[in-house]
């Protein structure tokens, strides 16, 4: 398995909440390959750190190209970061 990690800036929480319940979500979880995703946030609400799961490496950088194109962000959202990580463990 391989995991996409995502850290991003939010600005508005809401716009940026109600972007990733209404359209980042149902289009990660119904992409080839999906696992498992978890959405946090820091308590000011003005960062997040998503992680991502899916059954290979090529479904993680298919979702990661998505990502990069800018077609799953929510508004007020801004990507500071993107890695794809082998999943080594799970419990």
């Amino acid at each position: 398995m391989h995991a996409v990690v995502v850290r991003v800036s939010i600005g508005d929480a809401e716009i940026a909440e109600r972007g990733l319940r209404e359209r980042v979500v149902p289009g990660i979880s119904s992409a080839p390959g999906f696992v498992a995703g978890y959405w946090t946030r820091s308590d000011d609400g003005r960062n997040g750190l998503s992680i991502l799961v899916f059954e290979s490496e090529d479904a993680a950088r298919a979702v990661a190209d998505r990502f990069r194109a800018g077609t799953m962000i929510p508004e007020t959202v801004t990507v500071s970061r993107l890695e794809i990580r082998e999943v080594v463990a799970t419990a």
